[in-house]
């Protein structure tokens, strides 16, 4: 793979960090980690509660349950995204009116029509002039330089104000500390029998996003088709990729929790009817073999004798049900009925149980199908 420019020494000390508008040099990575944790527990202890409030059944259909929870999350991290990508203010590409493919000559052009617009000169009445032409010349000096253009988009602002290069080592640390740090967040959040589903769907989404991550940062300039989000850069990808991750975690936590099916458990109730239904059967077959001998014992006649009834109630069990004749027929026609109802208890825990298998091979096939979607669409 090739690998953007490693860090040169002489580079750091003939290109003085660029200061950000408040003359402050600082990256600023403390602020977004507290903001990740923000949002972390925001989703932990707000959203979740409210989702599971949401998924209570009985509350709703479980069709509409799942279908309200997932519009639920999905909106409520869509604004909050939003209101972050909003406080961020645009990049530079944004800023300049621009694409990342954009060369040059594109860059100086649009750069020369905005500071004619937005020189303090042309705008003596507004107090923020001086500050807005001073953030397009920011902006233009770092996309018009190759090499802080490449530092740009993948890291950031704080990579300029840093003077920060890639560096293969540094790198993989910084990525293992950021995923075993999540992995045992979702770990610990997702424990008990009840999560299963949600830790498999959680730790699915962490390689994913793990892979993606990888495959843009090794990758020389940005992996993106032209046309997929033109104005934003590598590191503003990764850092959805990094702000939505709570989100899909707590969402994967409420609708597994509630998509859970208790396999011991459906297998204990089918062993039970199996059970059941093996007493009842040998208790008619009894009565069928009593009656037998009894008509033979009368010489073959008196088809119309009642058998000596040991399971002569009736078929639902209740007191009040009309019993059925006690003969030989009336006895198998009872096992019949036994049967069917047996049967359908039986049916619907086979059913049950199919179904909890067929959503987990889903869940691994559909994570094969994404990887050869995403590998087939930026490998172009």
């Amino acid at each position: 793979a090739h690998y953007p420019p490693a860090q040169n020494n002489s580079d750091t000390t003939t290109r003085p960090p660029m200061s950000d508008e408040s003359g402050n040099s600082s990256t600023g990575g403390g602020g977004d980690d507290l903001a990740g944790l923000s949002g972390f527990f925001f989703y932990v202890f707000i959203v979740h509660p409210a989702t599971a409030w949401i998924l209570r059944p009985g509350r709703f259909e479980r069709k509409k349950s799942i279908m309200y929870a997932i519009g639920f999350l999905a909106l409520l991290a869509a604004v909050k995204t939003g209101m972050e990508m909003q406080a961020k203010g645009p990049n530079h590409y944004s800023l300049l009116g621009v694409n990342r493919s954009s060369s040059p000559l594109d860059i100086k052009r649009a750069y020369k029509k905005l500071s004619l617009q937005l020189h303090p000169d042309k705008n003596p009445n507004d107090p923020k002039a001086s500050s807005k032409f001073d953030r397009v010349k920011k902006a233009y000096d770092v996309l018009m330089d190759m090499e802080f253009r490449e530092v740009y988009n993948k890291f950031g602002q704080e990579g300029i104000n840093s003077n920060k290069r890639f560096d293969e080592t540094q790198f993989f640390i910084e990525l293992g500390v950021f995923y075993v740090t999540w992995g045992i967040m979702a770990y610990v959040l997702t424990l008990g029998k009840r999560s299963g589903l949600a830790r498999q769907w959680t730790f699915t989404g962490l390689i994913v996003m793990l892979v993606i991550e990888i495959s843009i940062m090794t990758s020389r300039g940005n992996p993106f088709p032209s046309w997929f989000l033109p104005q934003n850069t590598e590191y503003e990808a990764i850092w959805l990729l990094h702000t939505l991750f709570p989100a899909f975690m707590n969402g994967c936590r409420s609708i597994g929790g509630y998509l859970y099916v208790d396999l011991e458990a459906q297998t204990r109730q089918l062993l039970v009817a199996l059970q059941e239904q093996n007493k009842d059967i040998l208790l008619v077959l009894r009565d069928v073999q009593i009656g037998v001998q009894n008509i033979q014992a009368n010489g073959g006649g008196g088809g119309g004798n009642r058998l000596t009834n040991a399971t002569t109630s009736a078929v639902g069990g209740g007191g009040g049900a009309v019993p059925l004749r006690a003969t030989p027929t009336g006895k198998i026609k009872e096992l019949q009925d036994r049967l069917q109802t047996s049967n359908s208890t039986v049916q619907q825990a086979v059913t049950q149980l199919k179904s909890e298998k067929s959503n987990s091979n889903f869940g691994f096939y559909a994570m094969i199908l994404g990887y050869v979607a995403f590998s087939y669409i930026f490998s172009s």
